[in-house]
């Protein structure tokens, strides 16, 4: 009997050289994410079903993408297909995390979709959060983050920032006529 040599379809390897460039991406993010404060954090690649499919009560098209199997106990199970739930999950288990919570996870996730170019069964997902804040320094903490990491990369981006309850501040601390700010949003939402 011999044994088919291949990979299933949207998975791969990753020989040593390729494999030490992926090391030092992540070492490299890692070390940005904890200058700033960030915590590692690891969480199980399998999770009860319920869990993962609880983000989308109602049914979305990721719960087609799941991954489900069992276990000898006739449990439903699934592979994680984010960082997030599982972050979420800690965070409700342990109420005694000081919050802000800040951390980072950088972990293998399983998406059963359409295998095209970019996009596979099994990949890397980069999470970094912060929980318990609706600091807006938060979100800006996050985005110099994000502008130094590609920048330690080498990579030249170009990034866009939307969010309605910073703008609405802005317009409101320039001194702007409530009566304007609607067709001013309207003016930005349409910019490129």
């Amino acid at each position: 009997m011999s044994a088919d040599l291949k990979n299933l379809k949207g998975t791969g390897d990753f020989l040593p050289q390729e494999q030490s460039f992926r090391q030092d991406i992540a070492r490299k993010l890692m070390n940005v994410f904890e200058v700033y404060g960030y915590q590692p954090l690891e969480t199980p690649t399998i999770c009860y079903f319920d869990l993962l499919a609880s983000k989308y009560a109602g049914g979305a098209e990721i719960l087609k993408e799941i991954y489900k199997l069992s276990d000898q106990g006739g449990r439903e199970l699934a592979l994680r297909y984010d960082l997030t739930v599982p972050l979420a999950r800690v965070v409700g288990m342990n109420p005694d995390i000081k919050m802000p919570f800040k951390r980072y996870e950088i972990g293998k996730v399983y998406r059963d979709g359409p295998i095209k170019t970019g996009r596979k069964r099994e990949f890397i997902q980069c999470d970094v959060d912060i929980v318990g804040t609706g600091s807006f320094m938060a979100e800006a903490e996050l985005l110099s983050m994000t502008v130094e990491v590609f920048r330690l990369l080498g990579l030249d981006v170009c990034i866009s920032y939307g969010n309605r309850k910073l703008l609405s501040g802005i317009i409101e601390a320039a001194g702007i006529k409530p009566e304007l700010w609607s067709s001013i949003i309207l003016v930005i939402d349409k910019l490129e």
